[in-house]
């Protein structure tokens, strides 16, 4: 008897994702930060966010915080974050 050897794998049914071009400088550029809620992540992105306006001269920070940390931002919040040029993801513990 032949032995029958079964592939349980799928293909992936979404293109692999890629990484958004480089921005060359973020003077006058528009930065979300995304906190996820956790300890100490808020005292992060104050810092981040005063290195951002004092050394980068960004135009503006756009500040959202997650309303659950273990789930994903809700619609709203991201469509937001789409606005801007750049955006930080900040997790903490």
């Amino acid at each position: 008897m032949p032995i029958i050897v079964l592939d349980p794998t799928v293909a992936p049914s979404a293109p692999a994702a890629t990484l958004a071009p480089a921005l060359a400088s973020l003077a006058g550029k528009r930065v979300g930060l995304l906190d996820n809620g956790k300890v100490n992540v808020a005292r992060f992105l104050d810092h981040l966010e005063d290195v951002l306006r004092t050394e980068h001269a960004v135009a503006d920070v756009l500040r959202r915080r997650k309303p659950n940390m273990s789930a994903p931002a809700p619609d709203a919040v991201l469509a937001e974050l789409a606005a801007c040029d750049a955006v930080v993801s900040a997790v903490g513990d």
